[in-house]
């Protein structure tokens, strides 16, 4: 258990993500990358509601122990971490037939300052941060330089905390943008138009018929970019803040 003093004026933002392997990364993943991608999951979802994540509390279930095993992991979860400021506050560990890995992550908003799903507006911005489809990709190619995406997943935690007050509606996109920027339009109760050719995506995704390349953009998951809406105005403030942003209409 743990104890936790939020800051004046400020709320709470808790989210949760389990892990199991064999369905949400490979067996053979390095216990590294794995450690790295539990906390890196869960910090995106922060991030995506324009929070500061604080810390985090861990439940691990494992087969058996192997404790070179349990070294790695834990260095790859410390490293994610240490990257981002948050710290590891409490949990439990237990045996399972399956590796399953269930973080929950804490972080601080400003009253009333946090961005939902639901405020998108008609003549909005869609917008989408660094490519999509790479995780999707790495994930039938392993071995390809796309597999770091993968194993590796940037929350993007900066942009986030930046977005806050500018952004009217923000999701990470962890099942496939497609998705997960349905999720929006239900929230928001409106409609949205996406223009292909301005879809951020890898070089080795353009090398692909329409059909994969659009399977891989759209519908695949693990990228753990945000997607928000923003109106142009606010888009141009953020082009200063961040030069680098992609966007879609």
């Amino acid at each position: 258990s743990a104890l936790l003093t939020p800051p004046r004026n400020h709320q709470l933002v808790i989210c949760a993500d389990t892990l199991v392997a064999g369905r949400h990364f490979p067996l053979d993943t390095s216990p590294h990358a794995i450690g790295w991608k539990s906390v890196a999951v869960n910090l995106s979802d922060i991030a995506a509601m324009g929070a500061k994540p604080h810390s985090i509390l861990l439940a691990l279930s494992l087969p058996q122990i192997d404790h070179d095993w349990l070294k790695d992991f834990s260095q790859g979860l410390y490293d994610c971490c240490d990257q981002f400021g948050v710290r590891l506050i409490g949990g439990d560990t237990t045996q399972s037939p399956y590796l399953t890995l269930s973080v929950t992550a804490l972080g601080w908003i400003e009253t009333g300052k946090a961005v939902t799903r639901s405020g998108a507006q008609v003549g909005d911005l869609i917008v989408v941060s660094g490519s999509v489809g790479d995780a999707a990709f790495a994930l039938q190619h392993l071995g390809h330089p796309l597999q770091q995406r993968l194993d590796y997943p940037t929350p993007r935690c900066e942009l986030g905390n930046m977005l806050k007050g500018l952004a009217s509606s923000m999701i990470d996109v962890s099942d496939g943008l497609a998705q997960d920027l349905g999720h929006i339009l239900n929230a928001s109760d409106v409609g949205a138009k996406i223009q292909l050719d301005q879809l951020p995506i890898n070089n080795a995704l353009r090398d692909l018929d329409n059909n994969q390349r659009w399977k891989y953009a759209l519908a695949g998951g693990d990228d753990y970019e945000l997607c928000f809406t923003i109106t142009m105005q606010n888009y141009q403030k953020l082009l200063q803040l961040q030069p680098n942003a992609k966007t879609t209409i």
